[in-house]
């Protein structure tokens, strides 16, 4: 008989094995019965720490967001600015880190305040510069649903950086438009080189939110 004691079963032991599956399955093939059997446990063990799927993704969901925070340090001396776009390229480099993450992350819960410091310094950043706390926000939250969309948008057609899905292929895509060039030449520039594209449409997104308030 072994005398192999295996790590206890717990929250973030559980969200840990999800996010590992979620790259080898996706979203769509992750069930608790196969974190389960990854686990080598029976899948009612799993319903002691989640009720449903949804309460796991929550986790996962939270569990990305402080891998992101401890990955991510803040300056204390950013501009709005740099803020916005530190925090939002963070998220898209984690997101983009799993298979279908975004879809994880969008309208997931955190399950506790793991958020809430950093999102208590950028307001305070934000504020101090000018924006009004609404107005603070809705420029914080109008850059992390850009991202967030962003993100999604490019793992629908890349799963995974270098796995392109059947479709998608650029070449391919503007033959078959041969007839509209314009459209067929936006290809590039629509699934093509996504880090560059997203960082420009980021900084376009800052400059109207700059516009918008009259904050510079």
């Amino acid at each position: 008989m072994s005398t192999e004691r295996r790590a206890p079963l717990d929250r973030r032991r559980v969200a840990d094995t999800a996010l590992r599956l979620l790259n080898e399955v996706g979203l769509d093939g992750l069930t608790l019965r196969a974190i389960a059997r990854d686990l080598d446990v029976k899948a009612p063990a799993l319903y002691w720490h989640f009720k449903d799927k949804q309460a796991l993704l929550d986790e996962m969901a939270t569990e990305m967001y402080r891998r992101m925070v401890a990955g991510t340090p803040l300056d204390p001396a950013d501009t709005w600015r740099e803020r916005l776009r530190k925090t939002n390229h963070a998220l898209r480099t984690s997101l983009l880190g799993y298979r279908d993450g975004a879809k994880v992350f969008s309208g997931s819960r955190f399950t506790g305040a793991v958020h809430a410091e950093q999102m208590e310094e950028s307001l305070r950043l934000l504020t101090a510069a000018g924006f009004t706390l609404a107005q603070a926000v809705r420029a914080a939250t109008t850059t992390y649903m850009f991202t967030l969309g962003s993100v999604i948008e490019q793992q629908g057609a890349e799963p995974l950086p270098g796995l392109r899905r059947e479709g998608f292929d650029v070449a391919e895509r503007a033959r078959l438009l041969a007839a509209y060039p314009l459209t067929a030449a936006a290809g590039a520039e629509i699934f093509a080189d996504y880090e560059r594209h997203y960082a420009e449409a980021l900084d376009l997104v800052i400059a109207g939110i700059a516009a918008a308030y009259g904050i510079d």
